[in-house]
């Protein structure tokens, strides 16, 4: 059969480094084309790497076919799925695949969740408003409406923590390749793939305005790094001197002097006295009570 190849849904996930497309190349054409390649009708789901391989060596191949999607975003979310799973795929990607997943899912429910409204509007209005009863845990009405929008998963991934063990990251993670994603320039998000560049240096350096990141890019990697450490020397500089100032003010306030201290001293006694005596008070008190 003819396979097709969609180039969006190729290019969904990060392609493979040199090297790596280098060395499934070596393995491919030492051991052959061990792994399936998945299939939804004739559209090439996963093994796209592999299928430019095995047709440019002339290699035989298998393929599997995937019943279960009923819409693109359910192959989207399976390829998310696959590639989290994988030890290859990098922090930064995983990240970004936790992101896409969370916006799919949060689509879904927006989408059931009209669905849900507008069904029981409908039944209410047919009822003259008043809620009809049913028998059972759900509401017919309710499962209707769900059964005509796309399933919803069960993981909501709404928090950070949620995409963090989801992408097997750390919550600073997840808030350093948000920010990347959120105010990044191309090609600081190109040296974060290219592993020119670290997560939290990238965050950094995309906290700047875009077009001084792409200045500083056009300096290469060191630039980059360059760029991350000043902003940080910046960040630091109003911290130690309101460390400075806040030292300076308690160095100028006068010591006191030695009577002033056992004044001081005879006022707390005196306080704990008076507090000892209320206490004393209270507790006669409840024994009167008891």
């Amino acid at each position: 059969m003819d396979i097709r190849i969609d180039e969006g849904l190729k290019a969904y996930i990060d392609p493979l480094t040199p090297d790596e497309h280098e060395a499934l190349e070596r393995s491919i054409l030492a051991e052959g084309c061990r792994d399936a390649l998945v299939l939804w009708g004739d559209l090439l789901i996963d093994g796209h790497n592999r299928y430019g391989i095995c047709l440019k060596h002339g290699l035989p191949f298998n393929t599997v076919q995937a019943t279960q999607f009923k819409n693109m975003d359910d192959v989207h979310l399976w390829m998310i799925d696959q590639h989290l799973g994988r030890r290859s795929v990098s922090d930064f990607q995983r990240g970004v695949l936790a992101l896409r997943k969370r916006e799919i899912i949060a689509a879904r429910r927006a989408e059931a969740a009209a669905a849900v409204q507008a069904a029981k509007a409908e039944a209410a209005e047919a009822a003259n408003g008043e809620e009809a009863p049913w028998e059972g845990d759900t509401d017919p009405v309710v499962a209707k409406a769900l059964a005509s929008v796309a399933k919803v998963p069960d993981e909501a991934l709404d928090t950070r923590e949620a995409l963090a063990r989801a992408a097997r990251l750390s919550a600073g993670q997840v808030k350093m390749i948000e920010t990347i994603q959120e105010k990044a320039a191309p090609e600081v998000v190109a040296a974060v793939k290219a592993g020119e560049l670290s997560l939290n240096a990238a965050a950094v350096v995309a906290t700047l305005p875009v077009e001084e990141q792409q200045a500083v890019a056009a300096e290469g990697a060191e630039g980059l790094k360059q760029a991350a450490k000043r902003v940080r020397d910046a960040r630091k500089k109003p911290k130690a001197a309101k460390e400075t100032e806040a030292g300076d003010e308690q160095a100028a306030a006068p010591a006191a002097s030695p009577e002033e201290l056992q004044a001081r001293v005879a006022e707390l006694e005196a306080e704990n006295e008076r507090l000892r005596q209320q206490v004393k008070a209270l507790q006669d008190l409840l024994a009167e009570q008891q």
